[in-house]
Formats: C-alpha cells, structure tokens, sequence
C-alpha cells in the first residue's frame, strides 16, 4: 500500500502525448454532447480470445486475518462469484504467523499457521500469489512500528539469514504441495520499498535482497515464478508539483496529458540486467491518485485522470520493452480507485463504475490488476469504527457485499471471446455454448478523475453519485435461437447498494442479526428483468442507463 511520504520522480509527457490525452478527454466531455450507445454485433462474428485478467489475482490484508472463520466465508463467497484464482496479502513471514525465532542462537522454523492458511485456501479454489514480508522480529534489527501489529521493515545487516527462512519455507511447500503446483505460483519479493515504513533501507539494500532472494529461489527449481519489486503508485516529474503549488484548487483536470512512471522501477530493471538476474514478473501498484502542495502548504490526495491507470500500464510496458526482460508478465498486485484506508467512494456505485471502465479499458495490457481488496477484515490501521466504514474491501466486515464485489462478479461472468468493445460497451461470446455475455457501464463524461477520494465524509461520493445524465443504449444482438432467454441484471444507486439499504434502517450500529441477514439479501437484490430472442434470432435492448449504472446481460 501506500501512503504518505512518495519519491516524486517521474518525466512530463511530451507534446504530443499532451495533445492526444486532451483531444480523448475532450471528445468524451460533455453529457449533452454524449452520443446514444447503438451496438449491432452478429453472433457468429470473428472474435478475439478474451483474457479475464481481472480474476486472476485478488488481494487481502495480512496472512494472521486469513486464519478466521469468517475471513474464510469471505474469501468462499468472493472465489465463487467472481472467479478470483491468486490470493495475495502481507505478513506471511510476520510474528504472528510464528514461522521463525532463535533460541539459544538457534534458528527454530514452525509452519503450521502458513500450512493451515495454504491448506484452506487451496480447498477454496485460489493459489498463493506469495508476496515475502516481513522479516521476523529475530532476524530485523527494528522494533517493529509498522501498523498497528508492528511489522518489521528494517533490513538485517546481511541477508544470510533472510536467505535461509526463504530457502526452508520454498522447500516446505514443494515437500507438502508438490513442485507442479508450487511452480503455479508466484513469488513476489517484497511490498513497496519505495515506501518510508515498508522498506527501511536504502534503495540499493533492496536491489541486494531481490538478487540474494531470486537466485536462492531459482537454484531450488528454475521453474518457479520470481518477480518484483512492487513499488508503489506512479508519480510525474516534480516539476509538475512545483507547477501546481500556486494554487489551493487541484484536480485531476491538472494531470491530463500528464506521464507518470513507477518509482525504483526504471533503475531495478537496469539493476538486474546488469546483474543478470531472474525476472520472470514485473510488478507495481498503479493507484490513480497523486499528493501535489497546495498553495496553503497542504499535501493533497487527488484522483487523476480516469485513464490513468492503462497510461501507467503503458509506461512501465515501454520502460520494460528497452531491456531484456520485456516479454516478462505484468502484475499490478495493488489496485483501487485511492490507496486511502478510509475512502467513502468505495460503498457506492461509482466504485463497481469505475472497476468496470479501467479493467475493460486495460484488456491486453497486464496478466494481473489485483483489487486492494477482497474484504474489509483489514487490520492496518487497526479496526473500523463503523459497519460501512469507506474499508477496502468488495465486501464489508459483516459479510455484506458492495456494488464493487458485483463489478466483478459481472466482469466473471463474461465469455471467453471478444466480440466487441467501445466505450461503455462489451460484447462476448461462450465459445462452448455460442451464447453471449454483454456488459454496459455509464462513467458520466463530466467525472474527468478516477472517481473522486472521500476520506472525511460522504458528502463528496453522494455529490458524484448524483452527476450526469443518462444514456440512452439500443443494443441489437443478431444470429442468435429464436426463443432464447436472456437477463439484464441493472447495478445502480437503487440496486444492490447495500449503504444506502443500511441507511433506510436508520444507519444501525451495530446491525441486529436479523439486520445483517437482511442487509445482505439487499446487498445481492439487483434488478433482473428477462427478455427473449426475437423470431429473426435477434436480442433486441433499448434502454436509458443511468449514470454509474452497470448492466449486465446474460443467458438465462
């Protein structure tokens, strides 16, 4: 994750990225302006194979969280619906997983926490996407302060025995999974270095580690997946911030046309060619905010522009293309609309809007954009105050799923080819079955950001929610069974907004049992209306969505 203090480095767009980012925003500007969306799209067209990237990785919070019960049912509940196939969290090698400590200068190794966790997660249907922190308080020379459960950050003098608990821990889980299996999964070293408070040593004490760790990796078994080194959001020339100082107004208007690069990334990248190092993955966290100085002195969090995240994924895309390692896979394994702990958008529609644009937006780009994340059992900060907390995750503490839990379930339930894509639009097809799966999405034109951060209260999200118009979509679907079902499930700030159903109670805190089962049951009520193929085999669709809306069609 995150968060406070960044290394603001990156480069200015040139000119003519400037006038290419202003000329798409400019056509899209304007909700008067807006066109109908008319989609005629025949059955049996050529398609192309569709990815579902975004199922393959989700994240959570810290390992010792996945040991609970109803952390458990969570994870259950989101695989199930949304197809998630990693898991990746932090802390796996944390105090409290008890996987390492000496006694009498002897190193004593206990991977009961990490075989119980593994063991459940498997028989859930999702593998470890295994990100290696932090180090164990016997090996570290901090004492800990990072989170409210006290991580250790600071790198040993030498790495030797940093080295060994890896070297143990890869070789326990060939022993009890198998080498076919664990070479399905990947091995990520680290979280966000780049970070005051995740990594506290220098940049090059990181570089040492990844080569130490990778090579001890890959002299195990060279087939298993190595990668780093998860630096954290992309950031613009500081020139940018000295730009926008003068003034107390910022937003993400400020950034169009603007290039932003990951930290570290371009300097580890030469590092390990140099070092010919392993590098089977790249890795970062492509958040769509940047922390520009007022006028006033005041560091900002602003959303940049909406297509911030596929500008980032092409970036690093041209950084990784200059060296060896361009063919290498790209994993985004932190991703939401703000890194924020506390962000209010994240209980509204406009949070499943905004998942649905930037993952159709980036199809192609990436192997992996994982969702930060799949629950709000996350204990960073400590514990949330209340039920609907503006908390990461797709579904809340009480087991109550958010319009971003339905963002992905709907995006799951895609086919397997691409029939065709525009703004606000996909069309697949099932290749086993012929049938096909559209998805609409209205992200009003006049919301130029990512949708925007709301820490302190709901008045930001609510004032979001109500912006725009709708659009009118007449979708013609030919070549298909006379007589053939389908339904068109709507998202919407009346549908499945689980907050707003909590509020209608009178905002209870906590919810009665009964409340809870109630609120969960609302949280899943979409609105379904069923429509039939046409005598000429044609699906015929034609509605007016309105804005933050997502709609879904499907076989019935």
């Amino acid at each position: 994750m995150k968060r406070r203090d960044f290394i603001r480095n990156g480069l200015l767009a040139t000119p003519a990225l400037q006038l290419a980012a202003k000329s798409a925003l400019a056509q899209s500007l304007g909700a008067s302006t807006q066109a109908p969306l008319r989609i005629e799209v025949s059955a049996s067209a050529a398609g192309t194979p569709l990815d579902h990237y975004w199922s393959r990785c989700v994240a959570a919070g810290r390992a010792n969280e996945g040991l609970r019960g109803n952390w458990q049912e969570q994870l259950k509940m989101t695989v199930d619906a949304c197809g998630f196939r990693y898991l990746r969290f932090h802390g796996l090698f944390h105090d409290d997983m008890f996987v390492y400590h000496e006694k009498d200068g002897k190193p004593i190794y206990n991977w009961q926490y990490i075989d119980d966790l593994y063991d459940r997660m498997l028989a859930r249907g999702i593998r470890p996407f295994v990100e290696m922190t932090f180090f164990p308080k016997d090996i570290s020379r901090d004492n800990g302060g990072l989170c409210w459960w006290n991580a250790h950050s600071t790198p040993p003098r030498d790495f030797t025995r940093w080295k060994e608990v890896i070297e143990h821990f890869v070789h326990h889980c060939i022993e009890r999974y198998g080498a076919q299996e664990v070479r399905a999964w990947y091995f990520e070293i680290w979280n966000e270095p780049n970070l005051e408070g995740f990594w506290r040593g220098t940049k090059q004490q990181f570089f040492e580690m990844y080569k130490t760790i990778s090579l001890a990796i890959k002299a195990i078994d060279p087939k298993l997946w190595i990668g780093g080194p998860s630096t954290s959001s992309f950031h613009p020339d500081e020139a940018v911030y000295e730009r926008l100082k003068a003034r107390k107004n910022i937003s993400a208007a400020d950034f169009i046309g603007v290039e932003s690069k990951a930290p570290w990334m371009e300097e580890f990248l030469a590092y390990c060619e140099t070092e010919n190092l392993p590098l089977d993955f790249v890795s970062s966290h492509p958040y769509p905010t940047s922390y520009p100085i007022d006028s006033t002195g005041n560091q900002l969090e602003v959303s940049r522009p909406v297509t911030s995240t596929q500008e980032d994924i092409l970036w690093l895309r041209k950084a990784m293309a200059k060296t060896r390692y361009k063919d290498a896979e790209i994993h985004l394994t932190e991703w939401s609309s703000s890194p924020s702990i506390q962000d209010f958008t994240r209980d509204y529609p406009q949070e499943a809007t905004f998942i649905v644009k930037v993952n159709l937006d980036c199809i192609g780009l990436a192997q992996s954009l994982a969702y930060w994340t799949f629950t709000d059992i996350f204990e960073e900060a400590g514990a949330a105050d209340t039920v609907f907390n503006g908390g990461f995750g797709l579904v809340n503490f009480q087991g109550i799923a958010k319009p971003g839990f339905h963002a992905y379930r709907m995006l799951h339930g895609l086919g397997d080819t691409e029939l065709h894509r525009e703004e606000g639009c996909i069309v697949t097809r099932h290749s086993k079955s012929g049938s096909l799966s559209i998805l609409l999405y209205h992200y009003p034109p006049e919301v130029i950001g990512a949708v925007p951060i709301a820490k302190k209260s709901r008045e930001i999200p609510e004032r979001t929610l109500a912006t725009g118009r709708p659009r009118k979509v007449d979708l013609q679907l030919r070549g298909l069974p006379p007589g053939a079902r389908y339904v068109v499930e709507t998202l919407d700030a009346d549908h499945g907004f689980a907050f707003r159903s909590w509020q209608e109670m009178g905002s209870p805190e906590p919810p009665t049992r009964e409340q809870e089962a109630l609120l969960r049951q609302k949280a899943m009520a979409t609105a379904k209306e069923h429509i039939e193929v046409g005598g000429d085999g044609t699906l015929r669709w034609a509605e007016a969505i309105e804005p933050w809306a997502v709609v879904a069609i499907h076989p019935e």
